[in-house]
């Protein structure tokens, strides 16, 4: 039994008023190649200071790896699975609901075009470009990125690397072109992203984006690589953890194993409002969730059911 597991915590029908539902995926981001996370011009990493570990106080720099980064390549990979399983679909038989819908996502991209009308920009979030007493009411996200931090200090994990022009008739080194600052390949950012009120079936095609998204950061043509594991799952009311605390208490005891971060979990019980509605999956129910949710298939069925919460959700939307 795996998805079954979140039976609970899910919704069977989508609402535009979000319920107190939530899911926090506990997420393992490995970095396998040279990494860059900056939002400046200057080229330097994204930093920033925090305490060592929720035992030390000692401030230590760490890269941050913002929600901003981690969202905007998740929904684009959202969006290509729906759109290439969509086609797959098509090819196997005609159905001219799906044939509708998918003409509907067909100009839908980030981030001046959403279409209001998949369910990515029903589960990610979007906001209508037209104005006026006609326009398509805003829809609302019910998917929290924050900023994750890296596990071990700045000085630890960061390079830089010089890049320089190769002459092509004589294969000589000429002048150097720049410096390319970089996260270290083996670091890993803890990571938090949590679901509110989601159907079943939009927590598998999130936890199937998450396994499926394998590039992040600015220079991703030569570097980038990531590899997401979902290495735990709270459930409840409310959001019991965040990415920072995550990271201090790993921090504190160095130990990055399943039963650890379930451990933590558990001790973060205590500061809810409501400890007796939430539930921490133990490392077995995890993989099992996990694994049912991959294994699934994104067929016809799973993409009529997911395209048709859309149209029932915009439906009582423009009713409300």
């Amino acid at each position: 039994m795996g998805l079954e597991l979140l039976k609970d915590f899910t919704v069977e029908k989508l609402h535009p008023i979000i319920g107190a539902k939530t899911i926090q995926l506990v997420v393992f981001r490995e970095i396998l190649d040279f990494a860059v996370f900056r939002t400046e011009d200057d080229r330097e990493l994204n930093t920033v200071v925090t305490p060592r570990s929720v035992k030390d106080t000692e401030e230590v720099q760490r890269v941050a790896f913002l929600g901003t980064k981690q969202k905007a390549v998740e929904s684009r990979t959202m969006e290509r699975i729906l759109r290439t399983a969509g086609e797959q679909a098509l090819k196997e038989g005609p159905d001219s609901k799906l044939k509708n819908w998918l003409e509907k996502q067909a100009e839908c991209y980030l981030k001046d075009n959403l279409c209001l009308n998949c369910p990515r920009c029903i589960l990610f979030g979007a906001t209508s470009t037209e104005s006026g007493r006609g326009r398509v009411p805003n829809i609302k996200h019910r998917i929290e990125y924050s900023t994750a931090y890296s596990l071990l200090p700045y000085e630890e994990i960061e390079t830089s690397i010089t890049f320089n022009a190769i002459n092509d008739a004589s294969q000589s080194t000429e002048q150097a072109l720049g410096t390319r600052y970089a996260v270290r390949p083996a670091t890993l950012f803890p990571s938090i992203i949590t679901l509110k009120s989601v159907t079943i079936e939009e927590l598998v095609l999130t936890i199937k984006t998450l396994l499926a998204a394998k590039s992040y950061g600015a220079e991703t043509r030569i570097g980038g690589d990531v590899r997401n594991t979902i290495i735990g799952i709270a459930a409840g009311w409310e959001e019991i953890i965040t990415s920072l605390e995550l990271t201090l208490e790993l921090s504190a005891d160095n130990e990055l194993v399943p039963e650890q971060v379930s451990r933590i979990l558990e001790s973060y019980k205590s500061h809810t409002g409501n400890p007796q509605k939430v539930k921490v999956f133990s490392p077995e129910e995890v993989e099992a969730i996990v694994t049912e949710a991959a294994n699934k298939d994104v067929d016809l069925d799973l993409l009529k059911s997911l395209y048709s919460q859309v149209d029932e959700y915009r439906n009582n939307q423009l009713k409300g």
